[in-house]
């Protein structure tokens, strides 16, 4: 049996090799990492997580991300799997030792039977490769790229994303900061005392916004008037919209109480733990673009961060994704070049989870290819669906204003199709947060029917491997 080749060895990329590899397809895996390196990444192992190192909610009730985890496991997912084995301390979201997390992945890939691995930089797709995946991400080359717009038609493929800072736990004066979890929320493994928290009074947040707007920032004058995704915004970009801005984002107060003082913070500035010995915190929220001394000088103005050591500061990268409703058809092949499939951030979801899912489904419709299988769509009401209709269906015609922009997105219950009208059994309309609450419900127990109904219909390529 040929195989199905597949270039970029992050989380999008390691997630397909399995799932085909599981399948009894061969597989070769092509990551340019060390022959050719990145701005972002500092070791060759497969699925670095290069930013945060959390995959967020937990929750696969009320959450839409909880959700997907959950579908994943279902999946049998080998980065939720190594997700969990690999985790921190973080309330209610799933966090990892990042450093754990990809050897755990490395080690899964390298040893598969199914899977060769090829380090080396793939800038053209040989034309005898019938099967591939394209999974290189945010990080693509610049040879990969200039192919791909070939391909494509399209003039640019690229916006900016920024990695954030870590803090040394021993730097850190708890005289001033503290832990807790916002609203003290636990999840499994945390205590609900996860985060620690860093308190401003106004003057204290004024002057820090201040500084930020005033600090020299890091400029790319060839990737200048790429747009950032609103998810991952630099701390920088936010602190320019407007004095509030930052409050009422990352460093909202709300949730927390201050041990050392009675009155309330006016701003508190969290740090996650970022790896499971414990000893290094991120500074969440705070990706961005200033120039290092910069970070330095800055984020030590932050109330108990005075004397702060910091493991890696923050940084900027590239990110490249596609048109993707314009350019792919439901199945993630290039309609331009139907050998060639897409899966991860390079598609336009946003953020390790929905990379890690790309890539799964992907690596299930190519296993499902070459086994001479029909193709089968996870359902709308899924999470897996509902990532896979925005990637695939989103470029829609709006009556009022013509087509809409495709952004990056990470999964949402905005993306599912709405459920039923919800109401009391006496017949009045729940409000409010009532309302909010029973929706979020409804979807998830709609989505996990859904799911077990869909794999129940699709044995083989589709059963969870």
């Amino acid at each position: 049996m040929k195989p199905v080749h597949i270039i970029g060895g992050g989380l999008a990329g390691s997630e397909a090799a399995y799932q085909i590899a599981q399948r009894g397809v061969p597989v070769v895996l092509h990551e340019m990492r060390p022959i050719l390196g990145t701005p972002a990444h500092k070791t060759d192992k497969l699925a670095e997580l290069v930013c945060s190192n959390s995959f967020r909610s937990d929750d696969s009730e009320k959450n839409a991300v909880g959700l997907l985890h959950y579908e994943l496991r279902r999946m049998n997912s080998l980065i939720m799997r190594a997700g969990d084995a690999n985790q921190v301390p973080a309330g209610g979201a799933l966090a990892v030792d990042r450093e754990g997390f990809s050897a755990a992945v490395t080690a899964a890939i390298e040893k598969h039977p199914n899977i060769e691995i090829r380090r080396e930089e793939i800038s053209v797709p040989p034309g005898e490769w019938d099967s591939v995946i394209i999974a290189t991400g945010p990080l693509t080359s610049p040879a990969l790229a200039a192919e791909i717009c070939r391909l494509t038609g399209e003039t640019a493929l690229a916006f900016f994303d920024a990695i954030a800072p870590i803090v040394h736990r021993d730097s850190i004066n708890f005289d001033i900061a503290w832990f807790q979890s916002r609203y003290d929320k636990t999840g499994p493994g945390g205590s609900g005392a996860d985060y620690i928290n860093c308190p401003m009074t106004r003057e204290e947040y004024e002057c820090f916004v201040a500084a930020v707007n005033e600090a020299e920032k890091i400029e790319f004058k060839e990737w200048e008037g790429t747009p950032y995704f609103d998810g991952c915004l630099p701390i920088e970009v936010m602190a320019a919209r407007g004095i509030e801005v930052l409050r009422h984002g990352p460093l909202k107060p709300f949730g927390l109480t201050n041990p050392h003082k009675p009155e309330k913070p006016y701003a508190v500035v969290q740090l996650r733990q970022d790896n499971k010995l414990g000893t290094l915190f991120n500074m969440v929220g705070f990706q961005t673009k200033l120039r290092h001394g910069e970070q330095v000088r800055v984020f030590r103005t932050i109330p108990g961060l005075e004397n702060a050591e910091f493991a890696r500061l923050g940084g900027l990268h590239r990110n490249t994704y596609l048109d993707s409703p314009k350019l792919l058809d439901g199945t993630l092949r290039l309609k331009a070049a139907p050998r060639l499939r897409f899966a991860g951030q390079i598609t336009g979801c946003e953020g390790y989870i929905e990379s890690a899912a790309v890539g799964l489904m992907a690596g299930l419709f190519a296993a499902a290819e070459r086994r001479g299988e029909e193709l089968h769509l996870p359902p709308a009401t899924t999470a897996l669906g509902a990532l896979l209709a925005h990637i695939t269906g989103g470029h829609l015609a709006d009556e009022n204003s013509g087509a809409r922009s495709y952004q990056p997105m990470n999964i949402n219950f905005g993306l599912f199709p709405p459920p039923e009208e919800l109401r009391k059994p006496t017949g009045g309309k729940l409000r409010g947060s009532a309302r909010a609450m029973s929706r979020k419900q409804s979807i998830t127990d709609r989505a996990k029917a859904d799911l077990e109904k869909w794999l129940a219909g699709r044995t083989g390529t589709y059963a969870a491997a």
